[in-house]
């Protein structure tokens, strides 16, 4: 096992790898979960390679449908688990709850028998590399494997989303600049 030299303030710190990724994972949950608490997000979902975490407000719990069995109490996943020997860094308030609740739109469902490409991340679709412009792609156009056929800003990024094959737009089944969630079917491409 690889161990590092971690300076803290006024002495250095021998930690194994292992060690500082656990620490570095709280620190990043910690962050993750002020972040949703201090803004109108009621929803915030990361998956990398093996690790997710997922972080809900009770507002996302309340727009389930009522015909679906109760869900379960929010919960926070993460890979890994601080070490004992580490001090617990200040305790995070509960969400505050939001003033105006949120109604949840159910997802445009494709008419084609191809799979749909699928949003990859949540945050806002938007057809157009900036407003005024034209859409990168509309019903008819013919796509490229890799070509550009959308924006979803995610935390203030604008992701480029790619075809992941060559064929045709069929349907467009997100509307321009509203949320969109992961895995949420964006465009039918038919080859």
């Amino acid at each position: 096992m690889e161990n590092v030299l971690f300076p803290c303030q006024s002495f250095l710190v021998l930690l194994s790898l292992d060690e500082l990724i656990k620490h570095f994972v709280v620190v990043v949950v910690v962050m993750l979960l002020r972040l949703v608490d201090s803004r109108d997000i009621v929803e915030l979902e990361l998956k990398q390679l093996d690790c997710e975490i997922v972080i809900r407000k009770k507002e996302a719990l309340q727009q389930q449908q009522p015909t679906s069995p109760p869900p379960p109490a929010p919960v926070y996943h993460s890979m890994m688990m601080p070490p004992p020997s580490m001090p617990p860094s200040q305790p995070v308030s509960p969400p505050a709850p939001s003033l105006a609740p949120v109604t949840a739109k159910p997802a445009a469902v494709p008419s084609s028998s191809h799979p749909p490409l699928k949003s990859p991340m949540a945050g806002t679709f938007y057809r157009s590399p900036g407003p005024g412009e034209p859409p990168f792609v509309k019903v008819g156009d013919k796509v490229q494997k890799g070509q550009v056929v959308c924006i979803i800003e995610a935390m203030k990024l604008m992701n480029e989303i790619e075809a992941e094959k060559l064929g045709t737009i069929t349907e467009l089944l997100a509307e321009d600049g509203k949320p969109v969630s992961v895995d949420r079917p964006l465009f039918t491409i038919v080859p």
